[in-house]
């Protein structure tokens, strides 16, 4: 079959193309923006990449369009599919036709955590000889790729997917997720997310319960026990086992002063995990990959060692660079609740000597109807300096007002490389930048370090 995939540069929408092609497929796609890490992947998978979405692309006359929810109503070549009747369908549906159907599916939701917490679970299954498919919305640098069906075994029966609550197509208004009819299903987190799709936190606890309606009585649900917008989705009605994690939870954890941590389940220490990440969000992450993958047979000591080797995901905290004793990161957080878990890991990690200068740029759909502007200060308080980036002509909402209650420690620019002279001027040998993007930033990394180089 030959499918061509429109919005073919979201992660997700990369990650189906590599599972497409490893799965005998011909594949193609278009995109109107292009930029690493997904498009070198798909380069590197040899997978044709169209600029734009030009009608003449019908002309490949492929079999199937597979259609992203980046992609709406008056897009030139989406009007001329539906003009001349021609077969399409969303990412998630042809995902959970194609790829899960037969699996035993591991899926990893949540306002935050999603593509770590996923990231860590391929990796234990992975450790442990279950060989599993993925699609992760990153890149995790153990595997180096976003997608695969599976490991060494080509009839591998597990699979791990990050299960996203945005919506499925301009045609298909559900929550991603439902189309994956999961076995193990993790619940890391529930708050506001995603304004542009859901009025309030209400609709999208009802999404979530739709995913929990999905699971099967044999199934599992790993939730976070502290999160009070989860315990609202499950008292809605839940038909499958359930463990929780946190506080007061079936699996606990006990933090070290060197970082490592003691697993608990059900009040028995079962494990130990000694890594190099940090960060409280890090270590709920791994407790809930650790009981996901018990629940497919892996033993708790066997999982803790696993993490032990576990190496992140490409922009989430990763080094882009180290000139003159400055760091350069390059880190995903856009939400509110993202950027304090970030820098707040940052400082954790670094002590209070050290200096953290952040460079944002708002530009998520929740952040752009400016539903989140107010709670950006707060957010950003374990930072010395904040560097902004975004124009109120592209936000709708200024964000040197914004980030006016930091005072002098916070600036705001709509020049990039103003911005870039603004920060490399601000270091000095021993400080930490950490640029938080979910989109290119006009590959302000590699500005920065030539910058600082200078």
């Amino acid at each position: 079959m030959h499918i061509h995939i429109l919005g073919i540069c979201g992660t997700f929408m990369g990650g189906l193309a590599v599972l497409a092609k490893e799965a005998g497929h011909k594949v193609t796609g278009c995109d109107a923006n292009v930029y690493p890490p997904m498009s070198t992947q798909l380069e590197s998978q040899g997978i044709e990449l169209i600029q734009g979405f030009d009608p003449e692309q019908t002309k490949l006359n492929p079999d199937l369009y597979v259609i992203g929810n980046v992609v709406s109503r008056g897009n030139p070549l989406v009007e001329e599919i539906l003009n001349r009747s021609l077969p399409y369908v969303s990412g998630p549906q042809w995902i959970g036709e194609h790829i899960l159907r037969n699996k035993w599916v591991l899926a990893v939701a949540g306002t935050h955590g999603k593509t770590t917490t996923s990231a860590m679970l391929a990796w234990i299954l992975e450790d442990a000889g279950y060989a599993p498919g993925f699609l992760i919305g990153g890149v995790p640098m153990n595997f180096g790729i976003s997608a695969r069906l599976s490991g060494k075994s080509a009839d591998s029966d597990f699979f791990v997917i990050e299960a996203d609550e945005y919506d499925t197509a301009f045609f298909d208004k559900r929550s991603k997720f439902v189309h994956y009819h999961a076995k193990t299903a993790i619940m890391n987190n529930l708050e506001y997310d995603h304004a542009d799709i859901f009025p309030d936190l209400h609709a999208i606890e009802t999404q979530f319960h739709h995913l929990v309606r999905t699971v099967p009585g044999i199934g599992r649900l790993v939730f976070n026990g502290d999160e009070a917008s989860l315990q609202r989705v499950l008292a809605r009605g839940c038909w499958s086992e359930k463990e929780s994690f946190g506080q007061d939870a079936n699996w606990q954890l006990q933090e070290q002063a060197d970082g490592s941590f003691d697993v608990f389940f059900n009040g028995k220490q079962e494990g130990h995990v000694a890594w190099a990440l940090t960060g409280k969000h890090n270590r709920s992450n791994a407790l809930a990959a650790i009981a996901a993958a018990r629940h497919v047979g892996v033993p708790i000591a066997q999982a803790c060692a696993s993490l032990a080797s576990f190496e992140s995901v490409k922009r989430r905290m990763e080094v882009r660079g180290v000139v003159n004793d400055i760091t350069v990161y390059d880190d995903f957080a856009h939400h509110p609740t993202a950027i304090a878990t970030t820098v707040g890991g940052l400082r954790q990690k670094i002590g209070s000597t050290g200096r953290i200068l952040a460079v944002l740029e708002p530009r998520s759909n929740t952040m752009k109807l400016g539903a989140m502007k107010d709670a950006l200060p707060g957010s950003l308080k374990d930072a010395d300096l904040v560097f902004g980036f975004g124009s109120q002509q592209a936000l709708g909402w200024s964000l040197g007002d914004a980030l006016a209650p930091l005072g002098k420690i916070a600036s705001a620019y709509e020049d990039i490389d103003t911005l870039v002279a603004a920060v490399a001027a601000s270091a000095r040998p021993g400080d930490q930048i950490v640029v938080m993007s979910n989109g290119g930033f006009g590959g302000v990394h590699q500005k920065l370090l030539e910058a600082l180089g200078r």
